[in-house]
């Protein structure tokens, strides 16, 4: 009898009853207190002072001078006036004390990696987080056997680099450094395995350790978790995943649209997975799905992140995904449902009204629940068409369920020559596709999802390329770039000298 399964599913419904209770308290004044502790908890520090943090606490209206006092950031800009100082040992820079570890951000493949502070504050914040997620189980009917079962985290080294004055590496390893004494039982694939830097030979050391474990839950990004679980199954002959872990239910992912990738996830199992998304960044815990309701995600607002968006469009952004001078910003007092938005974030790990990166969508305002719908320089807009990867995504799904085909992977490119304006569409399956009879009907659902790509492609517009490529050429370039595995993503718009770079390399591959 699963006597401790029992008594955690009693104590996850118990926290079940008691956040209804929480709840009562509003989003808005969430958001106001976390503003609050942020600014007086760095109100000393150097960039405290350098933006008048004091002032902001004594005043009347401490958001608005707040947002008269301190300029929107992205990376660059928060790493050239503040963060380095950090990087060099300094303490106090932008928030209290030293900072001890870096993340560096997987970024887009071709990208150079950012780091980004990860301050005690900060893993005690996103630990909280991972805490309530576990809580939000409580929303499902699972059986008191699960919560006996291992949790297989996939993620990057925990064998942090030392850099003089810090620790560096993928969040995920910086994570698995921090997991409490009480969640080693239940963690694979263990301490050992999890410092494991070469990416194959972690992948090896998993297959072999894989017929030991009991699992009930996955974690990962799609792509690799995918890979992980196609070589174990290769490797024992089974016909699923679930002839060696029977009792795995869930699967918690992350990072990438992940309806792409369901079809290649539904060959591997034996029986039905709960899919349950998060939206962990390097930059903090951010949302989680609590419920298996609306299917989307719950804002964090009341841990050590505080929230402002900035209207997605042209009005707003430039044409690089850069906010514009005189930018319209909102607290989450005046967002609406069904608009897209950028988002700027402020945190307890230093930083302040910080781009980034995603633009965000509000499903639900009373529940602060949202859906991730791109990145702010994901988007493709050479001629007007404005095809954001909200737009993409939609697109080559309903352009592979017509075909009966899984797409995990696929990326564009937009190209101005002589000819004009044109797109150029890589797409990623290792099924049977007419590459011909796909570029019209995937032209077909863009114009399904898109005004300004229907009027541009009667005008502007005029070309669209697309060639079919196996999966394994995404991964093997991701591979050649030293992006594997981990948090790594294959970017879905490639830039100038991003094409370029993958044109040579699938031309080489070919031969």
């Amino acid at each position: 009898m699963a006597l401790v399964g029992i008594a955690i599913k009693r104590a996850l419904t118990l926290q079940k009853t008691l956040r209804g209770v929480r709840r009562k308290q509003s989003p808005e004044k969430k958001q106001e207190k976390t503003f609050l502790k942020l600014i007086k908890k760095a109100q000393n520090t150097a960039l405290g002072r350098a933006y008048g943090f004091d002032e902001i606490l004594k005043s009347e209206n401490p958001y608005a001078v707040f947002s008269k006092n301190v300029p929107l950031f992205n990376y660059d800009s928060i790493h050239d006036a503040w963060w380095y100082r950090s990087l060099e040992g300094e303490e106090d820079v932008a928030w209290p004390g030293k900072v001890q570890y870096f993340a560096l951000s997987s970024g887009t493949s071709g990208a150079p990696s950012k780091k980004i502070p990860v301050t005690q504050a900060m893993i005690r914040s996103m630990r909280r987080t991972s805490v309530r997620q576990i809580l939000s189980l409580a929303y499902y009917d699972l059986p008191p056997e699960l919560f006996e079962k291992g949790i297989f985290m996939l993620g990057g080294s925990t064998d942090l680099q030392w850099k003089s004055s810090y620790y560096e590496g993928d969040l995920s390893g910086i994570n698995g450094t921090q997991i409490p004494f009480w969640f080693q039982a239940h963690y694979k694939p263990g301490k050992r395995i999890a410092k494991e830097r070469d990416w194959e030979a972690k992948l090896e050391e998993i297959v072999l350790a894989a017929k030991d474990w009991d699992i009930g839950i996955l974690v990962g990004v799609p792509a690799w978790i995918q890979i992980v679980l196609e070589r174990i199954i290769s490797h024992y002959k089974l016909n699923s995943i679930h002839d060696i872990w029977p009792n795995l239910r869930i699967y918690v992912h992350g990072g990438v649209y992940f309806d792409p990738y369901k079809k290649g996830f539904e060959k591997l199992v034996g029986q039905p997975l709960i899919y349950i998304e998060t939206y962990l960044a390097s930059e903090g815990f951010i949302a989680y799905q609590g419920n298996d309701v609306h299917g989307s995600m719950e804002l964090v607002l009341n841990n050590g992140i505080f929230f402002e968006f900035i209207p997605f469009n042209d009005t707003n952004f430039d044409q690089d995904g850069m906010p514009v001078e005189g930018a319209e910003v909102l607290t989450l007092d005046n967002v609406k449902e069904g608009v897209d938005y950028a988002l700027l974030i402020t945190t307890c790990a230093g930083a302040w009204r910080y781009l980034i990166g995603d633009t965000i969508r509000f499903t639900n305002l009373d529940n602060s629940e949202i859906i991730i719908t791109g990145r702010t320089k994901h988007y493709l807009s050479i001629c007007g068409e404005h095809l954001s990867v909200d737009n993409m995504n939609h697109a080559i799904l309903k352009a592979a369920d017509h075909f009966g085909v899984g797409i995990p992977e696929f990326c564009v490119a937009g190209e101005i020559d002589e000819s004009g304006f044109g797109h150029k569409w890589f797409i990623g399956t290792d099924d049977s596709l007419d590459a011909e009879a796909f570029r019209l009907k995937l032209d077909e659902e863009l114009k399904a999802v898109n005004d300004d790509y229907v009027v541009e492609r009667r005008s502007a517009l005029k070309g669209m390329q697309l060639e079919v490529l196996p999966v394994s050429m995404f991964y093997d370039w991701m591979r050649a770039l030293g992006k594997e595995g981990g948090q790594n993503k294959f970017p879905r718009v490639l830039k100038k000298d991003q094409l370029a770079e993958w044109e040579a390399f699938i031309q080489v591959d070919k031969v």
